[in-house]
């Protein structure tokens, strides 16, 4: 014999008074796996955190929370830059609002090669998609944290014996013309050709002597970098907007050198 259903109210679907209109509500800081598509449409598993957010009417006492969690539950939460709008979309049906948002971070890994010895490793890098549609209209931005070397002109131009070097973090963040594909691989391929050198997870002796006498020659203040590669974005018709960081976590300082540039 079933149990009767007890008619439970539905107090945050009541009416609201106040009037006032609640520009994001939703969950924040939701840990969920996923399956990244890349670049070359290869899958990769990852544990992402999520913020999902909607916009509440002025009318309406609260938002349905748990809808946000049934709907990364729902299947298996896969995604690529070129379909995570249909994620934000999903949310703005599923909670009967006219705009939605997706921040989503995670750590994207990518297999590269030493370069001298060829041996594979992955190298992990922190990525975040920020979806959004406000009454239809839809914007989407990929930003990546790339780690590679910087080393000092100046250290080099007035040591004898070498010149000091740092890890060094840059930042880029960009939206691409509506119509056009961008990639998170397209900007770190970017970030580390004009780095002093690139990382790699892996490093036999062969390939620590490349990636040493690479940085050496090609030295790079933390302005060098940031404006060798805003040269490039500024003449890439695939970007309407990005915002440009890097940060050198100095060896011999106790502070790191920053710089940053965007074009809007």
């Amino acid at each position: 014999m079933k149990m009767q259903r007890k008619h439970l109210p539905d107090t945050q679907n009541t009416t609201d008074i106040r009037n006032i209109v609640i520009n994001e509500v939703g969950i924040k800081d939701i840990l969920h796996p996923i399956n990244f598509i890349n670049r070359d449409q290869e899958s990769f598993p990852s544990v992402a955190n999520f913020t999902m957010t909607v916009r509440l009417p002025e009318n309406v006492k609260g938002t349905h929370m748990s809808r946000f969690v049934e709907i990364l539950n729902e299947k298996e939460c896969a995604f690529s830059v070129q379909t995570f709008m249909d994620l934000v979309q999903t949310v703005a049906d599923k909670l009967n609002s006219k705009s939605s948002h997706i921040i989503v971070d995670f750590p994207f890994f990518r297999k590269k090669s030493a370069p001298s010895s060829g041996v594979e490793s992955l190298l992990d890098y922190h990525a975040t998609l920020s979806g959004k549609i406000i009454d239809g209209k839809t914007d989407l931005s990929i930003k990546v944290v790339v780690p590679v070397t910087s080393l000092c002109p100046c250290s080099k131009s007035i040591a004898k014996y070498g010149a000091h070097n740092q890890r060094s973090h840059i930042t880029i963040e960009a939206t691409a013309v509506e119509g056009v594909d961008l990639y998170l691989e397209d900007l770190i391929d970017l970030a580390e050709q004009k780095a002093s050198s690139e990382l790699y997870a892996i490093l036999k002796r062969e390939d620590e002597k490349v990636v040493t006498e690479r940085a050496y020659d090609n030295p790079a203040f933390v302005e060098d970098i940031v404006r060798d590669i805003a040269v490039e974005l500024n003449n890439n018709e695939k970007i309407d907007y990005y915002c440009l960081e890097s940060e050198n976590f100095e060896s011999i300082h106790n502070h790191s050198a920053y710089a940053m540039i965007t074009n809007k």
